[in-house]
């Protein structure tokens, strides 16, 4: 199918979209305040600058859109029918770069949670998803 705006339109459109303060993030945000854990915002001296940091238990969290960061079998992830060298490699070159931050990170001593933006869609599933990542990692 080919794409209905012209190609400047489609430049326009995909420069506004946000990469800090997504809805995603500030769910996430407003329900770590409900459970009352400290955090951080997009720390720039941690690989990556995460988008939350709780250093209390030294966990690095990641809201990940499916599209931008390659979430696999994501109906959200799915790469545009023009121009699909181009998507597929900056996606490629973005998953690469998040796998290695995410191990610079563990090699710090950090844990890291990467949510989707799939997943986060309600207040529910994020704090049943949250929940049971902190329960078995502070319960160890």
């Amino acid at each position: 199918m080919a794409d209905v705006f012209t190609k400047a339109k489609r430049s326009q459109i995909m420069a506004r979209i946000k990469g800090k303060s997504t809805s995603p993030e500030l769910r996430l945000v407003h329900l770590l305040r409900e459970i009352g854990f400290k955090f951080q915002r997009h720390k720039k001296d941690l690989p990556g600058s995460p988008d939350v940091v709780l250093p209390s238990i030294k966990l690095a969290i990641f809201v990940n859109g499916c599209f931008w960061h390659g979430h696999k079998r994501c109906a959200r992830a799915k790469l545009p029918a023009t121009n699909i060298l181009f998507w597929k490699a900056k996606i490629l070159k973005n998953m690469r770069r998040d796998a290695v931050q995410r191990w610079e990170l563990r090699k710090m001593g950090w844990h890291v949670l990467t949510l989707w933006t799939c997943k986060t869609v309600t207040h529910a599933t994020l704090n049943a998803s949250l929940r049971r990542y902190l329960h078995a990692k502070t319960n160890k």
